[in-house]
């Protein structure tokens, strides 16, 4: 079952644990990416959060690539697994813990739910044939694969026929256990396309799946059989909750399950989800252990429109986008491109058409153009704004804006996140050319234009608070130049000192303020052809 956390205000949630077969890439950057906002925005709301990432460094698949490297297992685990946090520190990642499944404490937790679920006979031996994937690390039906024989998602790997014993766990046993959660917890997959996969591959009848490997050393041995491995997906689902432990405890469920657990989210590819979505819930129900409160899916990432793919090619390394473009441009594009949940495209022209369009056009230029009126016409200090009308056209739209923001966050919509608080940024832009305060200070209005540019610079101060999940830095950039002294990389300083429900509401700027010289927030992008000519 699912149960409610006693504390209402923490919030924890999980990547995957990422296969460590090789260097991260764009997909891995991508779902990480998202678990940081989210993240992000719960400490931005006042929640403590437990944000889980890690690395999956079990299976045939890692023992194969480390030999064909002329590495020891664990010594091609740690480079990749340094490759990962590198990234992760680029893009400005904030998670709490990094969880490895050859920790030592970890197989001290996957031999306890073993013995339970053992114990509680849904565990037995039997004769396993059929075709292998061992980049899927899954048997696979005849009809799941192509007809040259390989998986669809390694179009260049034939499947293996093995024909071996193996340790099954009774999942056929959970069938309508599963499909009882499904209609009683209608939010626990999505969105809802992934939920509508789950309901009919589930719907198909459920079959007992392989928990164990024979001539693979690479892994756990099975507690009651030492000839056999532990199969690495019920082994690595079990990442998650070992990373629930503080340094300092004990390895044991008990322990590990005492203060954030059930997670809120697991936030995955939809190429895992049938593993999180029937293959992890009922490895609990057997254990007896509660559930996570959701499981969301997100789409697969093109380059050009095209599947990305090292044979054709079309790769997008994001340790390279990120060194050349910057985090907070990496991240804004992919979580304002991309409509959280379904497929997305990156083009690299594209890419910087938007990032100048919306950080260095938009929002860059306006807060520097009012900064400089600020200077010129109110001796470079914020002033206060007159009472504004109940239809004011900044006001009207700041004044909803925390809410409409809020349930999109929560929803996972990053893109609505984006289109809401640039339609507030467009309309500042829009305001100050019809204004034109530059005329009325030669008019001598001097009351108008500090209500006009007060007005426009609440509006870019409570754009730059919404944002911050998603651009810390820029957010950081808008809020130094307000003279405001707020760091939205530290989430306990935002907590403290920037209450939500304070800031994400309109009319919240400290006038009076002595503002320095505006600076670019955002410096235009060009394209790599455009640099070299």
């Amino acid at each position: 079952m699912i149960t409610d956390k006693t504390k209402s205000q923490t919030f924890s949630l999980t990547t995957p644990l990422y296969y460590v077969n090789d260097v991260p890439h764009m997909g891995s950057a991508y779902t990480t990416m998202v678990a940081d906002v989210i993240a992000r925005f719960q400490r931005l709301k006042g929640s403590t959060v437990l944000f889980i990432t890690g690395t999956d460094e079990h299976g045939q698949k890692i023992q194969r690539t480390a030999a064909d490297k002329g590495l020891d297992p664990q010594q091609h685990c740690d480079k990749v697994v340094a490759g990962f946090e590198d990234l992760w520190q680029k893009l400005n990642i904030q998670y709490d813990r990094f969880s490895r499944t050859t920790n030592q404490r970890h197989e001290a937790i996957v031999k306890e739910f073993f013995q339970r679920v053992y114990d509680n006979d849904d565990i037995y031996l039997a004769q396993q044939r059929g075709w292998y994937c061992v980049p899927c690390e899954e048997f696979k039906e005849k009809r799941e694969l192509q007809e040259d024989g390989c998986c669809p998602l390694h179009p260049n790997k034939k499947a293996e026929w093995r024909d071996e014993e193996n340790y099954f766990f009774r999942l056929s046993k959970y069938q309508e256990d599963l499909e009882t959660l499904y209609e009683e917890h209608y939010e626990f997959i999505q969105p809802e396309t992934r939920r509508n996969e789950i309901l009919k591959f589930v719907s198909q009848g459920l079959q007992d799946f392989s928990i164990s490997r024979v001539n693979v050393n690479w892994g756990f041995p099975i507690p009651v059989d030492a000839n056999h491995t532990i199969y690495v997906w019920f082994d690595a689902l079990l990442g998650y909750v070992t990373a629930l432990l503080d340094s300092d405890q004990e390895p044991t469920l008990e322990n590990a399950l005492s203060q954030w657990w059930p997670i809120n989210l697991h936030l995955i590819g939809k190429d895992i989800l049938r593993f999180h979505a029937v293959y992890w819930p009922a490895m609990l129900m057997s254990a007896k252990l509660p559930l996570p409160e959701k499981i969301f899916g997100h789409g697969f990432l093109t380059k050009d429109g095209q599947k990305m793919g090292k044979s054709l090619g079309n790769t997008v390394d994001p340790l390279d986008l990120v060194n050349r473009y910057g985090s907070d441009a990496v991240r804004y594009y992919f979580l304002k491109e991309i409509e959280c949940g379904r497929d997305g495209d990156f083009n690299e022209t594209r890419f910087v058409n938007v990032l100048n369009a919306d950080l260095a056009n938009d929002l860059g230029n306006l807060l520097s153009r009012t900064l400089g009126m600020t200077q010129k016409y109110c001796k470079g200090i914020i002033p206060r704004a007159a009472n504004l009308p109940l239809d004011h056209p900044l006001k009207t739209t700041g004044q909803d804006l925390g809410i409409k923001v809020t349930q999109a966050y929560e929803s996972i919509k990053f893109n609505q996140v984006c289109e809401e608080i640039f339609s507030l940024i467009q309309a500042s832009n829009k305001f100050i050319d019809e204004q034109a305060p530059w005329s009325l200070f030669k008019q001598g209005k001097q009351k108008e234009v500090e209500t006009i540019l007060a007005a426009v610079l609440e509006s870019v101060r409570l754009s730059a608070y919404l944002l911050s999940p998603i651009i810390p830095n820029l957010s950081n950039k808008i809020y130094q130049q307000l003279g405001l002294s707020v760091d939205f990389n530290d989430g306990d300083h935002v907590r403290q000192n920037v209450p939500f429900a304070q800031h994400s509401q309109w009319g919240k700027i400290e006038v009076s303020q002595t503002l320095t010289k505006s600076q670019p927030i955002f410096v235009r992008l060009n394209l790599p052809e455009e640099e070299s000519t």
